[in-house]
């Protein structure tokens, strides 16, 4: 049965192989640069979304490639800010959500769907049932990622539920070693949300 989740791969390219794999690495270090609160997350991601928004691109997942350039652009920006702080006196400290963060969450969460949408109405691609769950994942992760460069405990909470959602979707696409890339962010978020739980309940102890 193991063997059988990679049979798809029979009629894949070796670069197509290559290029997956050394994405998917690429990605498991940067969520363990994330989880430790590590400046390295943002090189380490750059790299692995370059990869996967050329792969993804040839599956169609339209809405996982806009992610990824989506994680690109947000790669710059939290790698620029993460730049600025220092160990004597952060600029960005890990801190959890306000009013004004659940406000322009809901908003990125609401026009990333409606864009990912219009993409597949554009390329006619409404007709199967991942299309879908491809559009709300995409919205998870939009407001996750914009809560990373935040640095705020609560994007581990949208990583996780975009992640385990993912996990069926590539399973069922037939690229199994991204589904087990995302079995593995799942279990990597889980672990992070509680230590930057722990570090932020550290940060803001009263004496």
């Amino acid at each position: 049965m193991f063997l059988n989740l990679f049979e798809p791969y029979k009629s894949y390219s070796s670069l197509h192989i290559v290029l997956e794999i050394i994405a998917v690495l690429f990605a498991i270090a940067s969520v363990l640069y994330s989880k430790k609160n590590n400046i390295k997350v943002y090189p380490t991601g750059i790299i692995s979304t370059l990869i996967f928004v050329w792969l993804l691109y040839k599956w169609e997942l339209f809405g996982d490639m806009i992610i990824n350039v989506y994680y690109f652009v947000m790669s710059l920006y939290g790698w620029y800010l993460w730049s600025k702080n220092s160990d004597d006196k952060p600029i960005l400290p890990i801190t959890k959500l306000n009013r004004k963060d659940c406000k322009v969450s809901g908003w990125i969460f609401i026009f990333s769907t409606i864009f990912v949408a219009l993409v597949y109405f554009y390329f006619e691609k409404f007709g199967v049932w991942w299309s879908y769950v491809d559009i709300f994942t995409t919205g998870l992760f939009f407001v996750g990622m914009y809560l990373l460069a935040k640095r705020k405990v609560e994007h581990w909470i949208f990583l996780i539920m975009g992640d385990f959602i993912s996990i069926p979707l590539y399973y069922f696409k037939g690229y199994t070693i991204t589904g087990i890339l995302f079995v593995i962010y799942t279990i990597i978020a889980v672990f992070g949300y509680l230590e930057w739980k722990k570090i932020w309940n550290k940060e803001n102890q009263t004496v």
